[in-house]
């Protein structure tokens, strides 16, 4: 199974582009490893040899995910978030713990954190909603990416109006967080779950806009009227 990820890396680095690879590079705070391809390119070599692997058992493509992420190159990063979204079928309440400690070893920078936790982790709680005590347990841990991560993994539930209370207490618990990816992080979450019910959420911003950071406040209110962003936005 190993010649599948050789393969892979041979094609990533025989589609890399330089230029790609610098402009990718200055795009990100954070420092980055990146082949260098656009994302429509690496995510088709990812499709293209998932065929050769679809069918295989679940805990196969872990260990292939697995091999991807230990590399640190975002486009291999990228091929694993695909990958272990393509077993969704497949996944056990178990299964928590495995997306967990992907967070923790590997994920360094917000574009695999998003991707990640929007769609695999996402659908994870979905499928098994008590699993949601880790999502509020990571909210309390000290890494910025799982802060992030217990906030953006509910961006898709939030649209569809669910999780809504869950949503207010990790809300609570990073309202005050200093880092900008955090914060960025929950306002987004806010701001999804707005689209179901915006009168919860800026009822939210209202009663906390006083210690609320403006960032979070302001990705929170995105989707709402003009009236109710003066409101909202007013000191």
């Amino acid at each position: 199974m190993s010649a599948i990820i050789e393969q892979i890396r041979r094609d990533l680095v025989s589609n890399s582009d330089e230029k790609t690879r610098i402009s990718g590079e200055r795009f990100f705070k954070e420092p980055v490893k990146l082949h260098g391809l656009k994302s429509a390119a690496s995510e088709n070599i990812g499709k293209e040899h998932y065929s050769k692997i679809k069918g295989k058992p679940k805990s196969e493509v872990f260990d292939l995910c697995e091999e991807l992420w230990q590399s640190g190159y975002m486009e291999e990063a990228f091929i694993a978030c695909n990958w272990s979204y393509n077993v969704k079928r497949e996944y056990v309440p178990d299964d928590i713990r495995t997306f967990e400690r992907w967070i923790g070893d590997y994920v360094t920078n917000w574009a695999t954190c998003d991707t990640f936790c929007n769609h695999t982790v996402g659908t994870l709680i979905e499928m098994y909603p008590e699993k949601i005590s880790y999502l509020k347990k990571w909210a309390k841990m000290s890494g910025r990416w799982m802060k992030r991560a217990s906030a953006v993994t509910l961006i898709v539930p939030a649209r569809k109006g669910l999780f809504l209370k869950d949503i207010v207490e990790i809300a609570d618990i990073l309202l005050i967080d200093k880092d900008d990816m955090v914060q960025k992080g929950y306002g987004w979450m806010l701001k999804a779950a707005s689209q179901a019910n915006q009168e919860l959420v800026f009822d939210y911003v209202v009663r906390n806009k006083a210690v609320m950071p403006r960032t979070s406040l302001r990705y929170a209110i995105e989707k709402m009227p003009r009236d109710l962003k003066i409101i909202a936005m007013a000191k």
